[in-house]
């Protein structure tokens, strides 16, 4: 999922679900009507429960049904999704209603295959993607699945997620590791994907000048990815001075902001185009806005070259009143949306296995599975300095 920024709550403007909707999901993808499995290790795993809590529980571990694998999972990492639907119990419509397993940024091995399953085998070493849609409805038809209505999500109530040792997934959601690439670099597939199906919208060009606002792990890895892909001259913006010196030990080319707030969003990004230059037409033609916090969606308004295109990846309120809609209108702004991603995994597995992209440098803290209550806690403060906190399972993986 898109990165959520600490400093902004999320509302909620989905009404409850419905006993009936409630029912249909779990007839539909949860793993309560799989047969249960005995095995030799406990199942440790976090959940977030309703009344915003945090609840280690051993959950039961499932036999893969036909299609489907049972996994080891090796790596998860903490999104700011997973602190939201605790703290708040809601990104959205997405509404926790009971207890439910997080996490969504995984990798595993394969330790079983159910009935039909003939391109993995156990052994192999994969990433997780975590949205089933339902293959089945027109957005899905047209190869659009990120829109999918249906989709069962890993860690989105009611849908078990990857902090837990063992997990079913389906295998045509699962993408095999090269050799050279870490279940922690497999792990940050996840959120590499959301950027690289930004920038494929984007239609980043060599020598294209980009912003990136917020230097969270989904700026990071726009910053990266926009380098990678010939943006230049690059500018990254935060407000937190020790994360754009992170980002600049990162990406030495680029150069930092820090939002000053004492400005206006007008006079902030009057200073952010200093850093390009004076005339519109060496402005940033793309802006990659990865907060979702209100005051820089609009900040990047004014940023943006006219004629230009702003891109909207980061997830904040559900409703936005101060937007500058005569600005974006009479500039021809181009602001779009994305929703997760399509089709990027392979993708992402190549930028990391041909080292376009070095995701590892993210990893800030790491925890046992066992502690996966003290890493999302960590994780939810940003005054501790986490940049991505993963949740790590070393044991030995046992194939029953």
């Amino acid at each position: 999922m898109a990165s959520i920024t600490a400093s902004e709550e999320v509302a909620c403007n989905g009404t409850p679900t419905s006993i009936e909707n409630l029912n249909l999901k779990l007839q539909n993808g949860t793993n309560y009507h799989h047969d249960t499995l005995q095995a030799p290790l406990p199942n440790p795993s976090l959940q977030v429960t309703a009344d915003h809590r945090l609840k280690a529980v051993d959950a039961p571990v499932f036999a893969p049904k036909a299609g489907e694998v049972l996994l080891h999972i090796k790596a998860t990492g903490v999104c700011g999704s997973d602190v939201h639907f605790w703290k708040t119990g809601c990104i959205g419509s997405l509404v926790f209603e009971g207890d439910c397993i997080i996490g969504h940024e995984a990798a595993g091995i394969v330790i079983r295959c159910g009935e039909g399953v003939t391109d993995l085998k156990p052994g192999d070493r994969v990433a997780v993607e975590p949205g089933v849609p339902c293959g089945d409805c027109f957005l899905c038809l047209d190869g659009r699945y990120n829109l999918c209505e249906h989709v069962q999500f890993a860690g989105v109530y009611p849908y078990a997620g990857t902090l837990q040792r063992f997990k079913t997934h389906p295998v045509k959601w699962l993408h095999k590791l090269p050799d050279n690439v870490s279940y922690a670099e497999g792990a940050l597939l996840e959120p590499l994907s959301v950027v690289l199906h930004a920038i494929k919208q984007a239609h980043i060009t060599l020598g294209t000048p980009v912003l990136v606002c917020g230097a969270g792990p989904i700026g990071l890895l726009a910053l990266s990815a926009a380098r990678a892909s010939g943006a230049h001259p690059l500018v990254i913006a935060d407000l937190e001075p020790t994360r754009l010196a992170f980002a600049k030990e990162l990406v030495p080319w680029c150069r930092t902001y820090q939002v000053n707030k004492m400005l206006t969003t007008e006079e902030n990004a009057r200073e952010m185009r200093n850093l390009f230059g004076s005339e519109e037409y060496v402005q940033p033609r793309l802006v990659l806005e990865c907060t979702g916090v209100e005051s820089s969606v609009c900040t990047a308004a004014f940023v943006v070259r006219r004629g230009g295109v702003l891109m909207v990846v980061g997830v904040g309120k559900s409703v936005m009143n101060n937007l500058p809609f005569m600005h974006l209108s009479l500039a021809e702004i181009d602001l779009r949306f994305i929703n997760r991603y399509r089709d990027t995994w392979p993708a992402g597995i190549s930028c990391i296995d041909g080292k376009l992209v070095d995701v590892k440098k993210l990893i800030s803290h790491t925890f046992p599975l066992e502690q996966a209550q003290e890493g999302l806690v960590l994780a939810s403060d940003p005054r501790n300095g986490s940049i991505k906190v993963q949740i790590v399972d070393e044991i030995e993986t046992p194939y029953f």
